[in-house]
């Protein structure tokens, strides 16, 4: 079976997506492209030579059995639930909204529709990162006790796009909160947030900060602590360690080369990878063959609504811890 895609967006990620479906996912074609942008719609259309449909309603009358929704994330929850009542398969980039209101506004849709829901969290699929999970789920380190994520990004973006991101928990460290409950098997209980401004006073002055530290309490006890920075003047610094009973597992940094060269002069090593585009492209490729393995075999999503939910309340959390100076549990928020 070939599953037919509509792909809503035609920004830089829904412009991946497109081409990864379309001429890289086996079992996989886009049928038709949306973007509130007519000229965006139109170079992805001329690329893959397929339609640019002119509103949302004609792309979901399309013949399709899936929706990747690339939007914008102010407008995930109304294209999820337009893709619901369509009965479509729906893959949807996170997170689903920065209120959880409207998340569940959402959910409620595609429950009530009985469709497919997966949440683009792809960082689980990265063969490195799934690797430390999976020795954390068949036990090989024992009882998993301290998870460490450390995420740096290697430049601050625009203050036009902090202004519009619902801050750093919600937008980069979302998918750390996500890795947590991944990697832990493990559902959040508290969160405790520090953040500061230490890489542009810019980014201050738009009500968020660039650097922040985070300790999530697990249910099963365990504890993960997570360091985020919005600029790494070396790379892309993604690195996961989980730590256990019975020993550790740990997922370190991707280089252009992942060799090293040792002298009398010392150690030299190529420069990280730049940025998620390289860093995670196995990841995208890895998510989309597991989502169309799903939608061909009618077998449950990878990754649920009910997870791509809980990320935003940690996130909620955390921002009230950070503004709060303590912990806060996550029943305090998620209300």
């Amino acid at each position: 079976m070939t599953v037919r895609f509509v792909v809503l967006g035609c920004g830089r990620i829904g412009t991946m997506h497109a081409e990864y479906l379309h001429r890289r996912v086996v079992g996989a074609e886009v049928v038709g492209v949306f973007d509130v942008s007519a000229e965006a719609a139109a170079a992805v259309s001329a690329d893959l030579g397929v339609p640019a449909l002119g509103s949302l309603d004609d792309a979901l009358a399309l013949d399709a059995d899936a929706v990747a929704i690339c939007t914008s994330t102010d407008t995930h929850v109304d294209c999820m639930i337009a893709a619901a009542e369509a009965g479509r398969a729906i893959f949807c980039e996170k997170p689903i909204s920065l209120d959880v209101t409207e998340v569940d506004r959402g959910l409620g849709a595609v429950e009530a529709a009985n469709v497919a829901l997966h949440i683009g969290f792809n960082r689980r699929f990265d063969p490195s990162h799934r690797s430390v999970a999976e020795a954390v789920a068949r036990g090989v380190i024992g009882d998993v006790e301290v998870v460490n994520i450390t995420s740096r990004d290697p430049a601050p973006p625009p203050i036009s796009y902090i202004e519009v991101s619902g801050g750093i928990f919600n937008d980069m460290a979302i998918h750390d909160f996500d890795m947590a409950r991944y990697v832990t098997g493990s559902e959040v209980d508290s969160v405790y947030a520090v953040g500061r401004v230490r890489v542009d006073r810019a980014i201050g002055e738009a009500g968020d900060v660039d650097t922040a530290v985070i300790v999530l309490t697990h249910e099963n006890g365990a504890l993960t602590t997570i360091d985020i920075s919005r600029r790494a003047v070396y790379g892309y610094d993604q690195r996961v360690e989980a730590f256990g009973s019975a020993g550790m597992a740990q997922s370190n940094n991707h280089h252009d080369v992942n060799a090293v060269l040792a002298t009398g002069e010392g150690y030299r090593q190529s420069p990280l990878q730049h940025f998620f585009l390289e860093r995670y492209a196995a990841s995208y490729l890895d998510q989309w063959a597991a989502f169309v393995d799903a939608v061909a075999h009618g077998t449950p999503m990878p990754v649920s609504g009910s997870d791509g939910r809980a990320p935003l309340v940690i996130g909620m959390a955390a921002k009230k811890s950070m503004d709060e100076g303590r912990p806060v549990r996550l029943s305090e928020v998620d209300v």
